[in-house]
């Protein structure tokens, strides 16, 4: 991203959280009241119009159709919003399965505009660690202060231009963090855009902020989604480049377990986004989430991996 220019990509995802609300209430995984209002006061009044009155049963079809303007006819929409869906929900299970086993330190790991620490109850008491650029981090905090929403994570500020990975773990305790206990650390929407030796610093970063019994939940593309990009992929790839926050990493899946055990973490399930769609959604909505090779991973720390990743 450019050093002084918010995430453009991290609001039209937090946008798409919110866009959620135009699905049937029976068939919404996630509720986010705020996602829109980070890209504009525009963009939050309509949704906030399309979702006015009493058919809130409607088809989604049915409900982006009372959308007006550029947003109405943008290609792929519904699609975006349920995929969304699906992503956010799956990670959001998996927090709170973390916080009934007495979990009580989320870390959010180039946090863009996400609003857990708001939205989510089972989360009351914890603490929630947001660490981002100083630009999309400003902006975060002056439009919740603008909707009067007062967030209680603690906001860690790091410029990953400027500073080396390898302080971030100082830095976070310097915030409040106690590496004695477990977190929750989730990265998501972020490893695309790094280059594999940011990769791996910030592995290992996580690693050393994580005790036995901490958990990582990732986002991340197959490799072969960059090195035999489809034609809709050759397109969303362009985009992001003229933002400024191009596509450069994946994983090959087969890969994934060793790349993670050489860093001190244990894969425990790595899932396309398309096959969670089937378990959540009814057929003729889980049929649009159809890409196999946008996939989500949750590994754990133990105490082997703190020597094998320490060595």
């Amino acid at each position: 991203m450019r050093d002084d220019t918010p995430s453009r990509t991290a609001a039209w995802v937090a946008a798409a959280r919110q866009l959620g609300q135009l699905l049937p209430d029976d068939l919404r995984l996630v509720d986010d009241p705020y996602g829109a209002a980070f890209t504009s006061r525009w963009l939050a009044s309509l949704i906030e119009q399309a979702t006015a009155g009493d058919d809130s049963q409607a088809p989604l079809d049915i409900a982006l159709r009372r959308l007006r303007g550029p947003l109405a006819q943008m290609p792929g929409l519904q699609h975006w919003i349920l995929y969304m869906q699906v992503r956010t929900r799956v990670i959001d299970d998996a927090i709170r399965a973390f916080a009934r086993g007495g979990g009580r330190q989320l870390v959010l790991l180039g946090a863009g505009y996400d609003c857990r620490a708001l939205r989510m109850p089972e989360l009351l008491g914890a603490r929630v660690f947001e660490i981002d650029h100083p630009a999309t981090q400003g902006h975060k905090r002056q439009t919740l202060a603008r909707l009067g929403a007062a967030s209680p994570a603690t906001y860690v500020t790091w410029n990953f231009e400027e500073r080396p990975l390898e302080d971030l773990p100082e830095e976070l305790a310097a915030s409040g963090h106690d590496a004695a206990r477990p977190s929750f650390t989730v990265w998501e929407g972020v490893t695309m855009y790094l280059s594999e030796p940011a990769i791996d610093a910030s592995l290992r970063a996580i690693v050393e902020w994580s005790a036995p019994g901490s958990r990582l939940a990732m986002t991340y593309f197959a490799k072969a989604r960059l090195a035999q990009p489809s034609l809709a992929t050759r397109a969303l790839r362009a985009v992001t480049s003229r933002l400024g926050e191009p596509w450069r990493f994946g994983w090959d899946p087969d890969e994934l377990p060793g790349y993670l055990a050489e860093r001190g973490l244990e894969l425990t399930s790595d899932l396309a986004i398309s096959d969670a769609a089937r378990e959540l959604l009814p057929p003729e909505l889980a049929a649009q989430v159809y890409d196999p090779e946008r996939r989500a991973a949750f590994a754990k720390r133990s105490g082997e991996a703190i020597a094998q990743a320490r060595r």
